[in-house]
C-alpha cells in the first residue's frame, strides 16, 4: 500500500492567538470535552506536528507547524498557510493585514497555487470583551478579501465552538492540493 499523500500546513500569526491551542486540541484533545484540562500542550520541539486522516476516502497526512517567527519558517515550502487571529484582539488583526499577509507573500510570492486561509481563533471570547477591541464577522470576511486570502474560518479551540467545521475545511483545502485543481477558491473568499 502506497504512503499516504503529505501536505504541509504553516500556521502563523502573532504569539498567543491561539494557534498552539487550536492544534492541541485537534490533534490531542478530546472531541467531545470542552474542559481547559483536556487540551494537552504541545511543545514546539516536536514540531512538525503530524496527524493522519482520511477524506472523502483517501488516507492524508497533515504536517503542521506552528510559529510567530519568520527565521522558523521561510525555508519551509507549505501546500498550505494559515494566518491566525485573536477575535478579541484588534492588534492581531492589523498584523495580519500589516505584517503577515506581507512576509507570506515575501516569502512564497512565487507560488501561484498556494492557498491562504483566514482563521479567527477565540471565539469565546468575541461577546465577553471590549467592544471596540472585538473583531466581527464582516469586518474579518473583509479583511480576508482584502487579503485575497482564499477562506476565512473562526473558531473556539476551548469551547469546541465552530472547531470541527474549521477543521474540516483546512482539511478539504489540504486535500485539494493533492489534486490537479489544487486549493485555491474559484473566485475570491469564502466564509466557512
Amino acid at each position: 500500500m502506497d504512503d499516504p499523500p503529505e501536505v504541509t500546513i504553516l500556521l502563523l500569526g502573532d504569539a498567543e492567538v491561539g494557534k498552539s491551542t487550536f492544534l492541541s486540541r485537534i490533534i490531542k484533545g478530546s472531541p467531545g470535552d470542552a474542559s481547559k484540562e483536556s487540551i494537552n500542550p504541545l511543545r514546539d520541539g516536536d514540531q512538525p506536528f503530524e496527524l493522519d486522516i482520511r477524506f472523502h476516502d483517501r488516507p492524508y497526512r497533515l504536517k503542521f507547524y506552528d510559529t510567530a517567527s519568520p527565521e522558523n519558517w521561510t525555508l519551509l515550502d507549505p501546500n498550505v498557510v494559515v494566518l491566525c487571529y485573536d477575535i478579541s484582539s484588534r492588534p492581531s488583526l492589523v498584523n495580519i493585514k500589516n505584517r503577515w499577509i506581507k512576509e507570506t507573500h515575501r516569502a512564497f510570492g512565487h507560488r501561484s497555487d498556494l492557498p491562504i486561509l483566514l482563521l479567527g481563533l477565540k471565539r469565546d471570547l468575541r461577546s465577553k470583551t471590549d467592544p471596540n477591541g472585538t473583531i466581527h464577522l464582516e469586518e474579518a470576511y473583509r479583511i480576508a478579501q482584502e487579503t485575497r486570502c482564499d477562506k476565512y474560518m473562526e473558531c473556539s479551540a476551548m469551547t469546541g465552538e465552530l472547531l470541527h467545521v474549521a477543521f474540516g475545511d483546512l482539511c478539504r483545502t489540504a486535500a485539494m492540493t493533492t489534486t490537479a485543481k489544487g486549493g485555491l477558491s474559484d473566485g475570491g473568499c469564502l466564509v466557512m
